[in-house]
């Protein structure tokens, strides 16, 4: 059969493969470095634009078939989204001259396609520790104390949820004797498909496995943020909307999931943990609806993953603009910069209104989507969760970080601006347009969604517009009543990360004291028994080494040196003494010889 498909995640390999041997002078050249930095991400998408669906490189691998290509509408649609936003943040970080973002970034994004793009579980396993490698890596690039601790934080708990889909995935193995990564019906559910459902639900941070993301997000680098905010959780929207639609745990976890983060984030201070908190609630809706597994709630899972990542990566590329030029991104600490960073808030809006649900962006026309599917599947108090979720979106994301970050009572921001570079402009500025555009025109992105539904949604009725419009005037309303109860504090919120922490300094205390006391047992007897028996042993060496040692060899010594000055003595130089001595020995021997013959 002839390969009509490359798969994505060849040419970001082959990219982070080459950047350690490109030499640096030719290396420090920012046309020649953004240049080759886009190479794979737009031979991406052309590849995933123009692939006919199908199966393709599959590999025979130890008496199994490893599939790296299974090609369908769902993936495609995720496939081309996370070329587009790979485009956008190797754009905005062009400026970037430490090749460790590249190759960490072409890693993470190369694993997040393998994932999308793998027809069995042992293939996703094996991106998914790639993606999950590539991603920590991208934390530590921030080189900050802080980033080095919430890389090994975040490690590990993906390294967890990557042992719970192993162990899901071998014990699958065993009973079935296949790896196929099916749809697997919530009725005849067995043990293992709950080990890889916890997996998946780590990656996606399911409260209240979601600590890590709150956690490392923030302390990513600039650049490094904008891929994060993309991949991990929407990949594993993907397998979880591929494998375990119609779940009902994860409708209730996702509606949960949606509610929890922005309760957390309108009491956040970092507009960065601010921005992640609103991940776990923006992916709650998504995991929502693949709960609910109608077709109506399927798509609108898909659709908003699709304008998540867009408007969410806009969100992480404004306030990591904030970051660059200030060096904080703590709300406390910022105000006046609308004065300073005009452009900056402008496109920053743009993201804030879309994610926020506002008729013409994109938003509006995903999120609506997921709360009309369970309304007409007749789970109302899902849908009133999710529109709960959507007013502290608002005053969160859309009133909060920009009131405090921009305005703030400040008409001068007191400090040093350092001015932003124009390729995150560029890549803000593409980022917005697209977010505008879908939001106008909804079947940009409504052609692409993989299930069929008996009647297409059309977001631009009356009724919908007019609800958008006061649950969002509601939200304002709200900001007003609550803005001196929500004004941003200097404190860090640890939410479900304090158990964690708990957990850990107890099993350090279970497994310390008792190491501790051993230890300190064994010094104590070390001091008494061992130390003293060591001076014993030297005090012994020593007597041996001048009595015995010192004996034999000055003795040796002494001797030989006699015997030299007893010859010295002999040698007289006379003829009659050398006669003399020659007859008392002759004398000497024959008086032997007489004596014992």
């Amino acid at each position: 059969m002839e390969i009509s498909f490359y798969h994505p995640s060849m040419a970001f390999l082959a990219f982070a493969l080459l950047v350690p041997f490109i030499p640096r002078d030719l290396w420090l050249n920012k046309v020649f470095r953004g240049t080759l930095a886009l190479v794979a991400p737009v031979l991406a998408l052309y590849s995933i634009m123009t692939v006919v669906p199908g199966t393709y490189g599959a590999i025979e691998y130890l008496d199994q078939a490893l599939i790296l290509g299974r090609v369908d509408k769902l993936s495609i649609i995720f496939g081309q989204v996370f070329a587009v936003i790979a485009i956008i943040g190797m754009i905005y970080g062009m400026h970037v001259e430490d090749k460790g973002h590249y190759v960490c970034g072409s890693l993470y994004v190369a694993g997040g396609f393998g994932c999308v793009f793998a027809g069995d579980l042992l293939t996703v396993f094996l991106f998914w520790e790639l993606m999950s490698i590539g991603s920590t890596f991208l934390i530590w690039q921030a080189r900050t104390k802080e980033s080095v601790g919430a890389g090994f934080r975040y490690f590990m708990y993906h390294t967890v949820g990557g042992l719970f889909l192993l162990a899901g995935l071998l014990l699958k193995y065993k009973a079935t004797g296949s790896f196929v990564f099916d749809g697997v019906d919530p009725s005849a559910a067995m043990y293992y498909d709950w080990l890889i459902l916890i997996g998946f639900c780590v990656n996606a941070a399911v409260v209240p496995l979601h600590a890590w993301l709150p956690d490392a997000y923030p302390r990513a680098s600039v650049a490094g943020a904008v891929f994060m905010c993309a991949f991990t959780t929407k990949t594993a929207v993907y397998v979880l909307c591929r494998g375990f639609a119609g779940w009902e745990v994860l409708a209730i976890a996702g509606t949960c999931m949606a509610i929890y983060g922005v309760l957390y984030a309108c009491i956040e201070n970092n507009a960065r943990r601010i921005l992640s908190y609103h991940i776990v609630s923006q992916v709650g809706y998504m995991v929502a609806g693949i709960g609910i597994g109608t077709a109506m709630t399927l798509n609108g899972a898909v659709a908003h993953a699709y304008a998540h990542i867009l408007y969410k990566g806009l969100l992480f590329m404004g306030t990591g603009c904030l970051l660059y030029a200030t060096g904080t991104a703590k709300l406390d600490k910022l105000g006046g910069l609308a004065y300073k960073l005009p452009w900056v808030m402008v496109l920053y809006m743009i993201a804030a209104l879309s994610i926020s649900g506002m008729p013409g962006f994109n938003g509006f026309i995903s999120k609506t989507m997921t709360i009309a599917g369970a309304a007409e599947a007749h789970r109302t108090f899902l849908a009133l969760g999710m529109e709960i979720a959507a007013v502290g979106t608002f005053i969160s994301v859309g009133i909060k970080l920009p009131y405090f970050a921009f305005w703030g009572g400040k008409r001068e921001y007191v400090g040093e601006v350092k001015p932003i570079p124009v390729n995150m402009y560029v890549g803000m500025a593409i980022c917005g347009m697209l977010c505008i555009a879908q939001g106008l025109y909804p079947e940009m992105l409504y052609r692409y969604l993989p299930f069929a539904v008996e009647h297409a949604f059309e977001p631009w009725h009356l009724d919908k517009v007019v609800a958008s419009g006061l649950l969002l005037g509601f939200s304002g309303l709200a900001f007003y009543l609550t803005r001196q109860i929500i004004t941003p504090h200097a404190m860090l919120n640890l939410d479900f990360d304090w158990f964690y922490r708990f957990i850990g300094r107890t099993v350090m205390r279970v497994f310390c004291w008792p190491i501790s006391k051993v230890d300190d047992i064994w010094t104590e007897v070390y001091r008494t028994v061992g130390l003293r028996s060591l001076i014993e042993i030297g005090d012994g060496t020593s007597w041996f080494d001048k009595k015995g040692i010192d004996t034999v060899v000055d003795g040796s010594a002494y001797t030989v040196r006699n015997i030299g000055r007893a010859g010295a003595k002999i040698q007289t130089a006379r003829l009659q003494d050398y006669l003399a001595m020659a007859a008392v020995l002759g004398l000497g021997i024959f008086a032997l010889v007489w004596y014992f013959g």
